[in-house]
């Protein structure tokens, strides 16, 4: 079975695609390392399924340059790249048996049957599928036909693997099983693997970098708690995390070296930041402090409701200024819905956004926090 040995990197540089007069891709570049797992994250028609095609040679660029393993690969055909591809929906052949579907890319490439029955062996037994060989996708749960369409492109051993949103016809119960797999899959083989997913708990849970796309452009590329705690732009700062970012609009200014953010009942003194102007302030639910007494607190706000998720509480509030905002506490947090409570929020924690290009502001004097 493949190892990390005959792995390849795959490097983007300046890709363009349009079709028609809609751009799907703009001026995109990424660097994926041999051997590491990389999730395109993004709501749907970002471009992140275009991207995996280009890779693959499925479509072919306007502009931009695609290399595997170091080569150029953009005048070479999909067959010739030393990829394979996972799709959405498993295309399984249902007249074939297990064996056969598995073997069959195989058969048409004329390997010898010795070769064909090691290589699909090899697969059935990386993947659990032992038993199933002689049975019929007819005959299969969701997920073994999941697995089924996984060892089909195992048993070809790629330096390449490609995801397009392999998971997403299958419930939430075999999603996390499926999850689970192909990470053990990556950590055995070791080969490059590209996912294309919206889910961000897919992304987060899978990637050991995400590249969030909006819009055809690339917003981040980094690890998934760099993109957590420390998110590019407003966009990153909304599409990861759940519950969402809690946001509002306000004003930066500059008063005795520190930066203020002031809003309709709010404001907070912050490390300075080198902007003024219109802002728009995040904090994720952690970064909330419920406190009972209305002193020292940076604004008052009502109890709406309360989900109980078992190992957290989110408390859902309602602000100044009709602001609305979640808390995620724990859940043996004494509080009950009509309440009135104070807000803390950990400074170290809170994100503004500049409103003209929606770019995260920097501290210019505070060293990132872990």
């Amino acid at each position: 079975m493949t190892d990390s040995a005959t792995t390849s990197g795959v490097t983007l540089d300046a890709i363009n695609k349009s079709f028609g007069s809609v751009s799907a891709v703009r001026s995109f570049d990424l660097d994926i390392g041999a051997g590491e797992f990389v999730v395109l994250l993004g709501p749907s028609g970002c471009g992140k399924t275009t991207v995996l095609r280009i890779i693959a040679g499925l479509e072919e660029p306007d502009q931009g340059e695609i290399k595997i393993g170091g080569k150029v690969v953009n005048d070479l055909e999909p067959a010739q790249r030393d990829i394979a591809m996972v799709f959405q929906n498993y295309a399984l052949y249902p007249h074939m048996t297990v064996h056969q579907n598995l073997g069959f890319g195989l058969k048409m490439r004329k390997l010898a049957h010795h070769e064909i029955d090691a290589k699909v062996a090899r697969a059935a037994a990386v993947l659990g599928l032992d038993d199933l060989l002689a049975r019929k996708p007819a005959h299969l749960s969701g997920g073994q036909r999941q697995r089924v369409a996984l060892g089909r492109a195992l048993v070809r051993e790629p330096s390449v693997f490609l995801f397009d949103e392999p998971l997403s016809n299958l419930d939430a119960r075999l999603r996390l099983e499926m999850r689970s797999e192909i990470a053990q899959l990556h950590q055995r083989l070791g080969t490059t693997m590209v996912y294309v997913t919206h889910d961000q708990v897919e992304a987060m849970t899978l990637g050991q970098r995400i590249a969030v796309m909006k819009a055809g452009e690339l917003q981040q590329y980094a690890p998934p708690l760099e993109v957590y705690r420390y998110p590019a732009s407003l966009f990153v700062a909304a599409f990861v995390g759940s519950p969402p970012i809690n946001t509002l609009k306000g004003t930066l200014t500059t008063e005795d070296e520190r930066s203020v953010f002031n809003a309709s009942g709010v404001r907070l003194e912050l490390t300075p930041r080198s902007h003024a102007g219109p802002v728009t302030l995040g904090a994720r639910p952690e970064a909330l402090a419920i406190v009972s007494t209305v002193q020292d607190v940076d604004f008052t706000a009502e109890i709406a409701r309360l989900e109980l998720l078992g190992n957290e509480l989110l408390v859902h509030l309602n602000g100044p200024a009709n602001s609305t905002w979640i808390a995620r506490v724990d859940p043996e947090h004494r509080c009950a819905p009509r309440d009135q409570v104070g807000i803390k929020l950990d400074r170290a924690r809170v994100h503004l956004f500049s409103d003209s290009n929606h770019a995260r502001l920097e501290p210019t004097k505070l060293e990132k926090s872990e």
